[in-house]
């Protein structure tokens, strides 16, 4: 696997830290847990969508393109980083934010990422709940167009064959680092949502036979189709990557348990994790990915999936800033 051949711009603080988390891990009674400090990439308070942008961004200048468009619910971690990496290149950046969770807190809807969107200097435009983001991005590249501009359309999450380019340099990275250690690992565990990370990961470790088995802890959908959208892109990333055939569907697996009533809507095992991980190793997840994925990992943790002595590899996605969006949601921990 050749990333060499592929336009890349350098935005990640690389490599991100790998960390033992040994008070989680002793208050679990547990594996061993770790984790991979994705949240410290470096672009906009840091994030597992700079790594993706580094190739998408990339791609846009080569095809000179002056504009990015993406979406994005409206706490939409990947806009903000999107943004941010559009004010860096000099590109203007046009993002369009689903309300998929009805909440009219202000804190919500003006605080955390969408502060920061608009900081960035990025113009923002809020649809409804249902809306096909897809056709919404394609009808306003028309538009752009047909003003003389040249839009990159880019997908929720950065999540194509393209983005995806930055999970397989992860997890090239992450091999290199456990094996510097002497550090064996048993399972890498993250939050999986638009797909991008989980098919660059999975790409990336099956296609170097590292045999380092990933789960992702499901964010939105329902296992059975977040599965094949996470299978159908590791291929088509293995493709690009000219390892066509590398990714097996066994290698795709993804717990879709800890969704709870839908995509960015707190539940009792988030508010736990992000609590127990920020209290015991000091580390602030957030509530809409990693909260949800280390609320599934510590559930599994205590129902025997994981066992004691196993090494287990947490990659923490970012996103803490969305926490300042959901202050309405922990106003029971804070006032404790």
């Amino acid at each position: 696997m050749k990333l060499a051949r592929f336009p890349r711009i350098r935005l990640v603080h690389a490599p991100t830290p790998l960390e033992p988390m040994k008070r989680l891990s002793e208050a679990l009674g547990g594996p061993n847990l770790w984790i991979k400090r994705d949240d410290c990439t470096g672009l906009a308070t840091g994030g597992n969508k700079t790594r993706k942008l580094e190739f998408l961004m990339a791609d846009a200048l080569a095809q000179k393109a002056d504009t990015v468009i993406t979406q994005g619910a409206t706490q939409s971690n990947h806009a903000r980083q999107t943004a941010a990496a559009a004010a860096k290149l000099g590109l203007a950046c046009e993002i369009l934010l689903e309300d998929r969770t009805g909440y009219a807190h202000d804190d919500y809807r003006r605080s955390g990422n969408v502060l920061l969107d608009r900081l960035f200097g990025a113009s923002v435009a809020h649809f409804p709940v249902g809306t096909d983001m897809d056709a919404a991005m394609a009808r306003r590249a028309d538009e752009l167009r047909a003003q003389g501009r040249r839009p990159y359309v880019i997908p929720g999450g950065g999540s194509n064959a393209v983005g995806a380019l930055g999970y397989v340099a992860c997890a090239l990275e992450l091999a290199e680092q456990a094996n510097a250690i002497d550090l064996p690992i048993d399972c890498v565990v993250h939050a999986t949502g638009s797909s991008g990370t989980q098919a660059g990961l999975v790409a990336g470790f099956e296609g170097s036979r590292s045999g380092i088995p990933v789960l992702g802890i499901g964010v939105r959908a329902a296992r059975a189709p977040q599965e094949e959208k996470v299978y159908a892109l590791a291929c088509a990333t293995a493709d690009l990557l000219g390892v066509a055939g590398a990714v097996s569907r066994a290698s795709v697996v993804a717990n879709c348990d800890y969704v709870g009533a839908g995509y960015g809507v707190p539940t009792p095992g988030m508010i736990e994790a992000v609590t127990m991980v920020a209290r015991t190793e000091g580390i602030a997840l957030d509530p809409v990915y990693s909260g949800k994925g280390m609320a599934g990992l510590i559930d599994l943790i205590r129902k025997g999936h994981f066992k004691r002595g196993q090494n287990v590899v947490f990659v923490h996605t970012g996103g803490a800033v969305g926490l300042f969006g959901y202050l309405h949601a922990f106003g029971p921990v804070l006032e404790a």
